[in-house]
């Protein structure tokens, strides 16, 4: 029988669907370590191309145009280890040594997968909506992630995750009104 989990495609799929048995099942190893980082670098991507629209429509030069794509990006996988640390801490407090950091990761990493649709917040009018849809799925992906990884109730999950979650939208917020 062949694993259920055995390429990207099939845990992007899965990581979608906000399955509980799937985020607490998952194989804690460097395969699916890969699969998450690759998950967060495709939602880095997919912001990007969404964001590179509207920086084109502003007619902004190409170096900046550049620049402004790069810091998209990074600003992603940055937001990702950020969220991944807050709730790493603040798990630890509950239940010490319960869960490492890398094994967080990957369950954190795969609740990226709505982002890897960010691509669609091209599409005129609908851009700001879908990226806010978005960004809530993920962060409801994240809630099952740590109400399986760290074994606490749901409302302890929430209060977790929207400590580190609130902050880094009302950063992507900031920099999307500088930008």
């Amino acid at each position: 029988m062949r694993d259920r989990n055995s390429n990207l495609w099939s845990l992007l799929r899965e990581a979608l669907t906000l399955d509980p048995n799937f985020y607490e099942h998952i194989p804690i190893n460097a395969k699916n370590r890969r699969f998450a980082q690759i998950v967060v670098v495709l939602a880095a991507i997919s912001y990007s191309l969404g964001s590179a629209v509207i920086f084109l429509i502003n007619r902004i030069p190409l170096p900046l145009l550049i620049l402004r794509l790069l810091g998209s990006g990074i600003g992603v996988v940055i937001g990702y280890y950020f969220w991944t640390l807050t709730i790493w801490k603040i798990g630890d407090w509950f239940k010490p040594n319960h869960v490492t950091y890398r094994a967080l990761m990957i369950p954190l990493g795969l609740a990226y997968a709505p982002q890897a649709l960010n691509f669609l917040t091209l599409i005129p009018l609908l851009g700001q909506p879908i990226e806010r849809i978005l960004a809530v799925w993920s962060l409801l992906a994240a809630i099952v992630a740590v109400r399986q990884g760290l074994d606490i109730s749901p409302g302890w999950a929430i209060a977790i995750c929207l400590i580190g979650w609130i902050p880094l939208q009302m950063t992507i917020g900031l920099v999307r009104a500088i930008a």
